[in-house]
């Protein structure tokens, strides 16, 4: 029998049968059956409202069928969508899926009805979904009638298939986790793209996201064991090191550790270098900023203030880095009783708006004469 696939129109994907729950499933409606005719005469109709009441009157009809459930609750879910009630599409979208729970044409078009409610955590799941769902491919038993050659090649067919679908989904995912404001959620969301995405090539932008959401929780225990393992699985991104470097410096515990992401990202940033880009200069310049505290804290301030200095160099597009450096730099030149460089840049930073405009302020008063 002739099956007819019906789908969003936005992604591509493989036909399957409804399987295991950890496999893509798909709207599949038998060619030349009442529901197919149905369907047919749904797509015709170009008036909106009109489709939508022979949406309703096809859910109703063909209700002891799950295919066309969740054919006719998708299309009143567009219907809302496309007059921009998003709650309701969100909602009639999610009992499609009750009868196609790894349809990935329905998780994208959920993900992103999700991201433009700024409901992030739900953008997260469906996408996070779709991706263990394409995992779930691999996964499959071999029937046993196949060689093993033939259903490696029918798991990469599958796999290709569907490919555009999950960089799709992998994509909203990271734009939801970007935008997510909470900083304990967006941890949380983080940990659940790793796993449904996993060797993704957003790994490292995500993997900072974690990081400064954890920094700026001042969940510092935790920070040094997630960032541990984020190092790990990610060695070589110098942003990733700086950023652990500059949130850990100031605590004893992982002081050792901190100094040795930072120089670490110094070496594979190599802000120097012809053509080295702004993000390469900024993961630079804050690894010398952690670098120069940690050498401070150590009484090494001649080598704490060439840090700095350097680090004030690679900081000028970012103005609170650059304060940063700037304030540890008058510091370093106040321990060194260079009371006349800290007081020059003290004044400067007193004059800025930002964090460092109160720190400034007190320093300023200890090194000014009496």
């Amino acid at each position: 029998m002739k099956l007819r696939h019906v789908f969003l129109g936005v992604l591509s994907g493989v036909v399957l049968a409804v399987v295991a729950p950890a496999q893509v499933t798909r709207i599949l409606i038998p060619a030349g059956t009442p529901e197919d005719a149905a369907i047919q005469e749904i797509t015709k109709e170009a008036d909106a409202d009109k489709r939508l009441a022979l949406a309703q009157d096809f859910l109703q009809k063909f209700s002891a069928n799950p295919m066309a459930v969740a054919y006719g609750n998708l299309q009143i879910s567009q219907y809302y969508s496309s007059k921009g009630d998003n709650a309701q599409a969100l909602a009639y979208g999610d009992k499609a899926l009750a009868a196609v729970p790894n349809d990935l044409d329905i998780l994208g078009s959920q993900a992103s009805l999700a991201l433009q409610t700024r409901n992030y955590a739900k953008g997260v799941d469906y996408a996070a979904r779709g991706g263990m769902a394409v995992q779930g491919i691999a996964k499959q038993p071999k029937p046993a009638d196949m060689s093993d050659q033939e259903f490696v090649a029918r798991i990469e067919q599958e796999r290709a298939s569907v490919q555009q679908s999950y960089e799709y989904l992998e994509g909203l995912a990271v734009n939801a986790i970007a935008s997510e404001p909470d900083g304990k959620q967006k941890v949380a969301e983080v940990e659940k793209f790793e796993s449904a995405f996993p060797k993704s090539k957003y790994g490292p932008q995500v993997v900072e996201y974690a990081v400064v959401a954890l920094q700026q929780m001042n969940d510092v225990s935790r920070l040094a064991a997630y960032g541990q393992k984020a190092v790990a699985a990610n060695p070589d991104n110098a942003s990733l090191l700086s950023v652990l470097a500059s949130a850990l410096v100031e605590t004893p515990a992982y002081f050792d550790r901190a100094m040795e992401y930072a120089r670490k990202a110094i070496v594979l940033a190599k802000a120097d270098a012809p053509g080295a880009d702004t993000n390469r200069k900024l993961a630079a310049g804050t690894a010398h900023t952690a670098l120069g505290f940690g050498l401070m804290k150590q009484e090494k301030n001649a080598a704490a203030i060439a840090e700095l200095k350097t680090a004030l160099g690679l900081l000028r597009e970012d103005p609170v880095g650059s304060q940063k450096a700037s304030y540890f730099l008058a510091y370093a030149y106040a321990k060194t009783k260079n009371y006349a460089e800290a007081r020059q840049i003290l004044n400067k930073l007193i004059a800025t708006a930002g964090p460092f405009q109160q720190p400034a302020r007190e320093l300023l008063v200890k090194v000014s004469p009496r």
